[in-house]
């Protein structure tokens, strides 16, 4: 750790770039980047409605019912990205719907599936679908609708939690103890889904790994002559790029799907039949879906506004806000990005929470949510730019207007969506496990808050899955809304290290607060006080133009993405706790330590410490 003010002869710049698209000039690039972007997309969407979808009530009537699932929610993530890119947190972060939909959806449709098989049982039938011209009736429609009619409250309730800054302000009280176990528990949160789809072939989950591995962790410093990067604007020197750590995810994926495709074709079993047997009423559904189809709101009937769909979609709007905020500050770190402040937090979640409003509207059984393996996959490649996220947004729009291509997503072998899982989602473990060096963690007081926090995380919803009937207050709403909570591990986590971490005593240095800037450092990697609010405001502020065009009295409304000057107010507080600190400075990088998204070009190794500075 470097702990002067001034940056270190080799410290290198941090990864500021990710958010200019000056840093990324090539058009092929940010093409393979998007493309990159949306594989995993493609893949956690998949998974969502794999899991989601055996929990209904009963099979859909129509295949192409699956496809079309798919495709609304392919178009609500698109639009939800570009709301998040220009007017939210303003990360490089892809929409998705988190696991932390999928748990309280999955506990609000096993308990609606209960209730039709009793009604079927007995004198009642269940309600059919109300549209005009809707092609699917019966359990399986009201479930999804009263599903959809949760994530349309979860849009609702996450709208206000963005406007009253409730978000922010619990970002900014989150100290390393509470972001290392919360960071590591969505990582881990992620075993038994990623277990499950990789054992329909370990050969095929094993092979991805070990090129993706390989390409990023032993490779990473291999530049292709062929893969150039034109520099015109700076005359016409040509710098090749880390082509294979660049695409570590891309490249395996792509040829993972290729071998699976032709011993397919060739009929050699590499698969288990058992758990393939049922992807393909899933995959056959390709065929049966239109070319075009423009989404709309109440094709399948309006969403179902329920005690029940209310309990369940505030449960889903404080799961997926936590898991957010964790990721504005994971994506921040691995960018070496300034700590998100408050303002990019709260406006953040309120762009997440009007696409959870398009999607309910849609009909879709998840929100948009910050993706954690999209995040991760930028620290994995080292390589992020804000408008191929957008390009990925794009096509996931377009892809939401067509079910028969967003149909061909089914086709992924289900190994593949497991090595995804397991290649992502360790990097944020490994993240969170970071943050335990700015606090004590010899401290026998931190100590029992990881643990303690770590393993009942863990505890409580193994048991709750196991015995559901254990948790009966007398009315339905609240046993839903309680489950679905304490079925999060990312709320158990969060909720208990914030409590844990704010009502037992310890000092400044055991909790990682010395000179109320531990945050701060921990995000910024090699940032220095000097530039951070620069920096910063390069990061998360809000583009020129629709900060010129906002009216100066809307400084006083409460929604964050409505107030021009408070970036500014926010940044002067924060210059004044840091003039008053005495402590030495503990966030920067010794020389060599940071990472580039791309290399600039004709300049490498202390000549680029020279030209950063």
């Amino acid at each position: 750790m470097n702990g002067g003010h001034h940056r270190a002869p080799g410290a290198r710049r941090p990864m500021l770039a990710s958010c200019s698209p000056l840093k990324i000039r090539s058009w092929m690039l940010n093409c393979c980047l998007a493309l990159q972007h949306l594989a995993v997309q493609a893949s956690l969407l998949c998974i969502f409605h794999l899991l989601f979808l055996p929990t209904l009530p009963e099979e859909p009537p129509h295949a192409q019912a699956t496809s079309e699932l798919l495709a609304r929610s392919l178009f609500a993530c698109g639009i939800s990205t570009v709301l998040q890119t220009t007017l939210g947190s303003r990360l490089p972060l892809v929409q998705i719907p988190s696991f932390e939909y999928l748990v309280p959806a999955t506990v609000l449709s096993s308990h609606l599936s209960v209730g039709a098989r009793t009604d079927r049982n007995g004198t009642n039938e269940a309600t059919a679908c109300l549209a005009q011209h809707c092609t699917i009736t019966g359990s399986w429609a009201t479930s999804l609708r009263e599903v959809s009619g949760a994530v349309l409250i979860s849009g609702l309730f996450q709208l206000v939690l963005g406007v009253s800054g409730l978000c922010g302000w619990a970002a900014r009280h989150c100290g390393p103890m509470v972001l290392a176990p919360s960071l590591s528990i969505i990582g881990l949160s992620a075993y038994k889904e990623a277990a499950l789809f990789c054992s329909t072939s370990w050969g095929v989950a094993l092979l991805l790994l070990l090129l993706a591995v390989t390409f990023s962790q032993y490779l990473g410093s291999c530049r292709l002559p062929f893969c150039a990067w034109s520099q015109a604007w700076r005359g016409s020197t040509e710098l090749s790029v880390p082509t294979l750590r660049m695409f570590s995810v891309l490249v395996p994926f792509a040829c993972v799907c290729i071998i699976c495709a032709i011993l397919s074709h060739l009929h050699i079993p590499w698969e288990s039949l058992d758990l393939a047997v049922a992807q393909l009423p899933w995959a056959n559904s390709t065929f049966h879906a239109p070319w075009l189809r423009i989404p709309y709101t109440g094709e399948w009937g309006l969403p179902l506004l329920t005690p029940r769909a209310l309990a369940v979609g505030i449960a889903m709007a404080i799961g997926c806000s936590m898991n957010s905020v964790g990721c504005y500050v994971l994506c921040g770190r691995l960018l070496r990005a300034p700590q998100p402040p408050p303002l990019a937090c709260n406006r953040g979640v309120c762009m997440e929470g009007l696409g959870s409003l398009l999607a309910g509207l849609l009909g879709t059984p998840g929100g948009t949510a910050a993706s954690i393996a999209n995040a991760c996959t930028i620290g994995l490649t080292q390589a992020g730019s804000c408008f191929s996220v957008q390009v990925s947004a794009l096509v996931c729009m377009v892809l939401g207007m067509s079910p028969r291509l967003a149909g061909l997503l089914t086709r992924i072998p289900l190994a593949v969506h497991g090595g995804v899982l397991c290649v992502t989602y360790a990097v944020a473990v490994g993240m969170g496990i970071s943050y335990f060096q700015y606090a004590d963690i010899d401290s026998g007081r931190n100590i029992f808050i990881v643990g303690f926090a770590m393993f009942m995380a863990l505890l409580v919803p193994r048991w709750f899955s196991a015995a559901p009937a254990h948790l009966a207050t007398g009315w339905v709403p609240l046993d839903l809304l309680f489950l679905s909570l304490l079925m999060v591990p990312v709320f158990l986590t969060g909720f208990l290290s914030f409590f844990l971490e704010n009502t037992v005593s310890g000092t400044l240095e055991e909790r990682g607060l010395r000179s109320n800037l531990a945050l701060q450092k921990a995000g910024a990697g090699d940032c220095q006080p000097c530039g951070k609010r620069g920096e910063a405001s390069q990061v998360y502020g809000l583009p020129a133009g629709l900060r010129r065009l906002l009216p100066s009295s809307c400084k006083t409304f409460p929604c964050c993405f409505l107030c021009p000057g408070s970036d500014e107010e926010e940044e002067k507080e924060e210059e004044e706790e840091e003039e008053g600190s005495h402590g030495p400075e503990e966030g920067t990088t010794d020389p060599g330590e940071g990472t580039h998204l791309l290399t600039k070009p004709s300049l490498g190794g202390a000549a680029a410490g020279q030209q950063d500075e």
